[in-house]
């Protein structure tokens, strides 16, 4: 199910986002209800590793700077918009603290999206422009089959390509950058890719 089956002559609410079964992702993207599956396992794991890589230094202050918070798969509630990233972070004098909500409706310094089947067309056009509209400073795209870090940076309202990285990488990428780590990481399970290999049985399960 890619939309919702309500009225589509009236925006969604959060009230057709609520009825939306729990093995499905819902969001509300320019005032329509979308739906995905909930991610495979290759996805997750790359997230979550992601993630761990990004926190200790950023968040912790552990062999690093400090001064960020990151939250997997955020409620954000923005204008018409309810958006759910993979990953997002915000720099900590923007998000002193949490809110009392189950949501958040201050815009993250940077987002990562990891590509899925489902995913991936919505991310890189429909959500990849809703960011740059909210003023997003920072968008990564990852795809776990492809192994593969895409890092735009927001330049004068346009998406700005700042590198793409493969799984014979070592990343350094803004606003990161005090940082480095190697992308092979991401998918630990699964043997770097060599350029001319062909990605298909990374694809297994990916929905």
């Amino acid at each position: 199910m890619n939309a919702s089956a309500t009225d589509s002559k009236r925006p969604a609410t959060y009230a057709d986002l609520e009825a939306v079964p729990d093995h499905l992702v819902a969001e509300i993207i320019d005032g329509v209800l979308r739906t995905h599956p909930r991610p495979s396992p290759r996805h997750g794991l790359s997230a979550l590793a992601l993630g761990t890589k990004l926190s200790e230094p950023f968040q912790n202050g552990s062999g690093g700077p400090g001064g960020w918070l990151f939250i997997a798969e955020p409620e954000l509630h923005i204008g018409l918009h309810v958006l759910v990233p993979d990953l997002a972070g915000w720099r900590r004098e923007r998000l002193p603290a949490l809110p009392e909500t189950a949501y958040l409706d201050v815009v993250p310094d940077w987002i990562c999206e990891v590509l899925s089947a489902s995913t991936e067309r919505r991310d890189r056009t429909v959500k990849s422009r809703i960011y740059a509209e909210l003023g997003v400073s920072h968008y990564w795209l990852i795809d776990p089959r492809q192994q593969l870090l895409e890092a735009f940076e927001l330049i004068d309202g346009q998406w700005l390509l700042i590198g793409t990285w493969s799984s014979a990488d070592i990343v350094r990428a803004a606003p990161f950058d005090a940082i480095v780590f190697s992308l092979a990481d991401l998918w630990p399970l699964d043997r770097p890719l060599g350029l001319n290999e062909d990605p298909t049985p990374y694809y297994a399960g990916d929905r």
